[in-house]
């Protein structure tokens, strides 16, 4: 464990940073305990694949993202769309389930509206009463939730699930974003520092579009820094807290990370995201290749650094979900994604599961074994997502219901698949 080497390497030096080193107790063993947990998606930022209904409910079909929501819509017929959304889409009783799945950790993203609305951003508040309640949820079934930031002001990867879809995200353009990100950063923690028993790690943002390049990855690596100070000294003193920071490898490879954050630093850890379906390439693989490639990622999680979580996976392997990539856009898999040419049908790989072959439910068991197994070399896993209106593929809730998810995560059918 990362950080049981540095405390090892104190003593030897005879430091007198020990001791405040070894007062910072994380809500959960992290390292020596595994994460297994599971994302309530598609709740507090909505997401059109997750719950096309909404969308669809709407009647207009340039709404594909909260900021639109909002924007295209008459203010109270939006708010009561989404109360009724806020109040039924996760309860207590989703939290129950989880626990009785023998899952210890849910991810809850939640958008920088939630806390701060800027001039001219027709975003719609009312989310941080649900915060509340995710957090009681959470100490009564004894979870450990991770808040998530998932989306910041300008957008950060120009993604739907960021609140505003873009060609190009404007986040790291502008200081002020960044510096409202940060003071959001700020009052989260100021709400959830003392419940850290609950609330054992704060994510500042999630998936920031560092293939974009240098000029994003620089504000990335500065606003982590920056962000550790807001989650790890929160009291403006050298005292720290005991919550954990989370975060995101930026989609560069784990390599790009060797070393950052580590030396003069504790209670930091990293998140990534590991798809099989949204590059040409991989979206095509038979079911034996996206099992190799599941296996494949093992070594270097376990090699890694700092504690590692697979912060978002899924036993899907195509894209078909409808709207996955976007209100009103296909599927690579098939060909109705714009410029693609089909790899096979959509018919029987999405939506109701009682229309999935045994072949395919079995692929799938096998498929998330592998993963399960692969992730947990590091420090474990975060599925995507807890439930989906019609995308079952995806949905722990289903896998459970019908049988390519176990109902301990623990007892695994096919325990040597990764040879």
């Amino acid at each position: 464990m990362p950080l049981l080497n540095r405390l090892l390497s104190l003593v030897v030096l005879g430091l007198s940073a020990v001791p405040s080193v070894l007062s910072f107790q994380p809500g959960f063993n992290y390292g020596s305990e595994k994460v297994r947990g599971v994302n309530l998606g598609g709740w507090l930022v909505l997401e059109p694949w997750i719950t096309p209904s909404i969308f669809q409910n709407t009647g207009n079909s340039d709404i594909v993202d909260e900021w639109t929501f909002g924007e295209y819509q008459d203010y109270n017929t939006a708010l009561a769309a989404l109360q009724n959304h806020w109040n039924s889409w996760i309860t207590e009783d989703d939290f129950e389930a989880i626990a009785a799945a023998g899952l210890n950790h849910v991810r809850l993203p939640i958008g920088y509206w939630a806390f701060a609305v800027g001039p001219g951003e027709p975003y719609i508040t009312g989310q941080l009463d649900y915060l509340d309640k995710a957090i009681t949820w959470a100490s009564n079934h004894n979870l450990k939730l991770i808040i998530d930031l998932h989306g910041a002001p300008g957008s950060q990867n120009g993604f739907d699930n960021s609140g505003q879809k873009m060609s190009y995200p404007t986040w790291q353009s502008n200081q002020t974003n960044v510096d409202r990100t940060n003071d959001i950063i700020k009052t989260i923690i100021s709400m959830v520092d003392s419940e850290y028993e609950t609330v054992p790690i704060i994510a500042p943002l999630n998936e920031p579009a560092g293939f974009d390049g240098d000029q994003m990855l620089s504000v990335v690596k500065q606003y982590w820094t920056d962000s550790y100070q807001s989650i790890r000294y929160p009291y403006g003193s050298s005292t720290e807290s005991n919550t954990v920071e989370l975060i995101h490898d930026a989609f560069q490879s784990l390599s790009y990370w060797d070393g950052f954050m580590v030396d003069g630093y504790d209670g930091v850890a990293m998140d990534t995201h590991i798809y099989q379906m949204f590059t040409y390439e991989q979206v095509a693989y038979n079911y034996s290749q996206h099992i190799s490639e599941a296996c494949s990622h093992g070594s270097s999680l376990a090699d890694f650094d700092m504690w590692i979580f697979v912060g978002e996976w899924t036993p899907a392997s195509t894209d078909c979900a409808t709207w996955l990539n976007g209100r009103n856009t296909g599927a690579r898999y098939d060909g109705t994604l714009s410029g693609t040419t089909a790899d096979g049908s959509c018919t029987g790989k999405t939506g109701d599961a009682t229309n999935f072959s045994t072949e395919y439910k079995q692929f799938m068991r096998q498929y998330w074994e592998a993963q399960v197994i692969s992730y947990e070399k590091g420090s474990g896993w975060i599925q995507w997502t807890w439930k989906a209106e019609n995308a079952d593929d995806w949905s722990y809730q289903a896998g459970l219901q019908y049988g390519w998810i176990p109902q301990d995560p623990t007892n695994l059918e096919y325990p040597n698949i990764c040879g």
